[in-house]
């Protein structure tokens, strides 16, 4: 078994079923009783983003516990999800939980920052995409504006969604998964305007609200964020798994996002 050297080393005991996905290996576990989450890499992306929680420290993010190559053993989230909260109608407080994680994550000061991808490079998918036209011409060329000026530069996580800040009990709510890029910190908020599902993320009362809230709390020009939600699905929609109810939510989203901007 794959977990076996990192249970002999690190003196683990399973405690559940492994999860395995596209590109990661997870083990429950416990060491000296306590819970935690064994976490093996399987891409240079995952690697990446194991190296960045582990120079976050557990400040916003899952404390890492102990980590060699490509492996990090995390501490272990109590329950709770931001996807419950936003199907109990607790919406606004599910963003707001968001933007304190972010906020955190993006205030760490510490140096020497693990390697990452610049955002102008996390983009080249799209840039080479805009000549297909209607969303990724569009996307692509709000893209290229917002790369070309950026502001509040800084360590983003990368797929902030509603699956990926879980509840630590007396920790509070912290990050998990990151990609570990460079750039506008805007950027970061985008993602969960696409979640925590379909149907959430296309209803046009819900999109306005979330917008205004966000940008309050995040303190970002309202507009400005509309363009990274604009970029940011076009992206997004060249990455697998792809599907037409998942085409036609990008489509949803990249006009309420084009509404905001043009007015």
């Amino acid at each position: 078994m794959r977990f076996d050297v990192y249970l002999d080393a690190w003196g683990l005991l399973p405690d559940g079923e492994p999860i395995y996905t596209h590109s990661s290996d997870l083990l429950p576990v416990r060491r000296n009783g306590e819970p935690a989450m064994l976490k093996i890499a399987r891409s240079e992306e995952e690697q990446r983003g194991n190296r960045l929680m582990a120079w976050w420290n557990g400040n916003g993010a899952a404390r890492v516990l102990a980590h060699r190559d490509g492996a990090v053993l995390l501490e272990r989230a109590s329950g709770g999800s931001l996807v419950d909260l936003c199907r109990d109608g607790r919406d606004d407080e599910a963003s707001r939980i968001i933007c304190a994680t972010v906020a955190t994550l993006h205030g760490i000061g510490a140096s020497d920052p693990p390697d990452l991808v610049p955002l102008k490079v996390w983009f080249r998918d799209l840039e080479e995409a805009a000549g297909r036209g209607g969303i990724f011409a569009r996307a692509a060329a709000t893209a290229r504006t917002l790369l070309g000026a950026p502001s509040d530069e800084t360590v983003l996580h990368g797929d902030i969604h509603h699956g990926n800040i879980l509840d630590f009990a007396d920790r509070g709510w912290l990050a998990i998964d990151p990609k570990g890029l460079l750039g506008e910190r805007g950027f970061d908020y985008a993602n969960l305007f696409c979640n925590p599902d379909d149907e959430t993320a296309t209803d046009p009362a819900t999109f306005r609200r979330r917008l205004s809230l966000i940008a309050t709390e995040a303190g970002l020009d309202r507009r400005r964020l509309a363009c990274w939600i604009l970029a940011w699905v076009g992206l997004s929609v060249l990455w697998p798994p792809s599907n037409p109810k998942r085409t036609e939510t990008v489509r949803c989203l990249s006009e309420l996002a084009a509404t905001e901007i043009d007015q």
